[in-house]
């Protein structure tokens, strides 16, 4: 393939990305918000019965933002169980998230894509490999069952994926999850489990 043809194929595929965003982001909103609770906590019980959880020392999750699959209950059993919660602070100009350790939901600054972020803390920044075993939670507006997601487009994940030492677990409610994303990128990285309302997907 020659360059014009790559760059038309990154641009096609780019095209085809943002339409996927928003079918499911339109979805994704559809849902009635007493359905989403419902469904999210369920997910989040189910994640604290993973043996992946029940080994982890520390907890990588985001800080769940508008209509994502809550994760402020599973933050909350984290800590009840005696583990490290480390959420992430995103870096815009350099696309990577840095990691503060939390023992309570307050002190965050909003951020400018409207998210709530720990403060840039240097006496509580962490990375995955100071644990033995991190377990990282990623979100996503859509799974498939390979485990691979479609983001929404930072590439905060995809930065971090490649070299994170644990396993990963996608958190995604059914509506949200196909058999096979149509369009993949040749940096995505799929995760190691998916959670959903109805039960674990452990992509082969």
């Amino acid at each position: 393939m020659d360059v014009v043809a790559r760059e038309s194929a990154v641009i096609e595929g780019s095209t085809e990305k943002e339409h996927l965003r928003e079918r499911f982001k339109s979805m994704r909103d559809a849902i009635p918000q007493d359905v989403r609770c419902v469904v999210d906590e369920t997910i989040e019980q189910t994640v604290v019965t993973l043996p992946e959880f029940a080994i982890a020392d520390a907890v990588f999750t985001y800080l769940s933002f508008g209509a994502e699959v809550d994760t402020r209950m599973l933050i909350e059993l984290t800590w009840g169980a005696g583990k490290t919660v480390a959420l992430p602070r995103c870096v815009a100009g350099a696309c990577a998230l840095e990691w503060y350790a939390m023992d309570i939901l307050a002190d965050l600054e909003r951020s400018s894509l409207g998210m709530e972020e720990p403060p840039a803390d240097p006496d509580r920044e962490v990375g995955p490999h100071g644990f033995r075993t991190p377990l990282a939670i990623v979100p996503g507006l859509a799974f498939d069952r390979e485990g691979f997601r479609l983001g929404y487009g930072g590439g905060f994940y995809d930065a971090f994926l490649p070299s994170f030492p644990g396993m990963s677990v996608g958190l995604c409610r059914t509506a949200q999850l196909v058999d096979r994303l149509p369009v993949r990128d040749v940096h995505d990285v799929p995760v190691d489990l998916i959670v959903t309302e109805h039960g674990v997907i452990r992509p082969q």
